[in-house]
């Protein structure tokens, strides 16, 4: 029997913490450069099936183990499962998952906030494309700078967690997402008045099909895959805790798709702003990690008003990331109160602590560690790896089974749940095809991956 828990002040605020933590690095850093290293428009097409085919119900049974426990991943397992089963050791995967994903995660939000600080400032005015690749070399190469702009970010979330779950998280969470829509809608404006917009537009919706013959087909759908539960943050009960913070006065499939469309629709929109500056001002758009934070500055550097451009473009990057941290320390922050009955800011305080030396690993790992940890390239490639290619999947699975077994949850408590409540009903006539054939799809295509990875 779920316990009584802190509850929203409203479904909008429910549904910009939900997409704020959808929304982040996902979509604006990582959803335009695989866009561009795998062909374009035949990625994007696969990424949206497989969103909505498998993200967005996945997402639904986060959320209503979290209503139906009225916990956190730390313990919703233990509150729904049958007697003397074993669904509880997923909590593990889900704690380590959502830690892990911190370590690496906000030291990449901490370069979102330098830069933006950066433009600000007008420190690229008059650089040349050499110098300002050099001063992000730069940048990556000062532990200084990597660990304080880290540490910046990690202060700031924790702090908004102690203000309390709606006094500061829930209205935090509100200013920022609507400034990011509102600031995204401007710079989409902007980059389809640039004389690229119309090869932009081709490249994001006309397929291409060489990519095929270039990566195989079952590669771009791996790391379209991979691609749809890192931007939807589902397998590692990241969205859990929000469906324990909600009523039963709305229906959970509902909320999945209104929050899979504004995820949907922020990629999109930032691919546009992207690969419209890059067909504009002659930038490859397969370039890589460094599109957003080398390439684009170098456009916006030689662009009329670019550097108000610059800052505007990452004033919305900052709150895509920031918000998705806030949004995982709130399940951090639940973890140690689920478990141990602690205070909230007594959790906050601990675990702000405790965060600050397990991110250093990543921040050190362009300078200090650079030559002394390079497997899988290095720390941020490893502990991205560890959760985007193998937690965010294997947990979509176990959420998935759980929801869908007799021996777990079970379907039936499971539709009574996700339906509860008004709007969209989850489509229960799919209920084979999620129970026996969602389950096989995603094993093989992980496995698929794992051996062309290593490969």
């Amino acid at each position: 029997m779920a316990v009584e828990r802190e509850q929203l002040k409203s479904r909008m605020g429910f549904i910009m913490l939900a997409v704020g933590c959808a929304v982040g690095l996902g979509n604006v850093w990582r959803f335009p450069y695989m866009v561009g290293m795998y062909g374009g428009a035949l990625f994007v097409l696969i990424y949206l099936a497989l969103l909505f085919l498998l993200g967005v119900p996945m997402m639904s049974m986060e959320f209503s183990v979290g209503r139906g426990s009225g916990k956190s991943a730390a313990r919703s397992f233990h509150v729904l499962e049958p007697k003397g089963s074993k669904w509880h050791l997923w909590s593990w995967g889900a704690m380590a998952g959502n830690y892990i994903l911190m370590m690496f995660y906000t030291t990449l939000c901490g370069w979102t906030v330098a830069h933006m600080v950066k433009f600000a400032k007008g420190d690229f005015v008059g650089l040349s494309p050499d110098q300002i690749g050099g001063a992000f070399g730069a940048f990556l190469s000062s532990p200084g700078e990597q660990v304080t702009w880290m540490m910046v970010v990690i202060i700031f979330g924790f702090a908004v967690c102690a203000g309390g779950l709606v006094k500061s998280v829930e209205r935090v969470t509100k200013i920022m997402m609507y400034s990011l829509f509102a600031i995204l809608i401007i710079l989409a404006i902007r980059a389809l008045m640039l004389p690229g917009a119309r090869e932009a537009l081709a490249f994001l919706f006309r397929p291409n099909t060489d990519a095929i013959k270039e990566h195989g087909f079952f590669t771009i759908v791996y790391r379209a895959m991979g691609q749809a539960f890192f931007s939807l943050s589902v397998g590692i009960g990241s969205m859990a805790i929000f469906g324990s913070y909600i009523k039963k006065d709305r229906k959970l499939f509902g909320e999945s798709l209104f929050v899979g469309v504004l995820d949907t629709t922020v990629s999109l929109l930032a691919g546009i702003i992207v690969f419209a500056c890059c067909f504009s001002f002659a930038v490859n758009p397969g370039a890589g990690p460094g599109l957003v934070f080398v390439s684009l500055p170098n456009i916006f550097n030689v662009m009329a008003g670019g550097r108000i451009w610059g800052t505007l473009f990452f004033l919305f990057f900052m709150f895509a990331s920031v918000s998705t941290v806030i949004a995982v320390f709130e399940n951090i922050i639940a973890f140690s109160i689920d478990i141990t009955g602690c205070k909230r800011w007594k959790s906050c305080l601990i675990n702000c602590i405790v965060m600050i030396p397990l991110a250093l690993p990543c921040a050190l790992g362009f300078n200090v560690l650079a030559d002394k940890f390079t497997l899988l390239g290095g720390v941020l490639d490893f502990q991205d790896f560890i959760v985007s290619n193998n937690l965010l999947p294997i947990g979509a699975l176990i959420y998935l089974l759980f929801c869908v077994s007799k021996r777990g949850w079970g379907w039936d408590n499971f539709i009574k749940e996700v339906n509860t409540g008004n709007g969209i009903n989850f489509p229960v006539a799919l209920k084979a095809f999620y129970m026996w054939v969602v389950p096989v799809i995603v094993i093989f295509i992980f496995i698929f991956g794992m051996i062309n990875f290593f490969r």
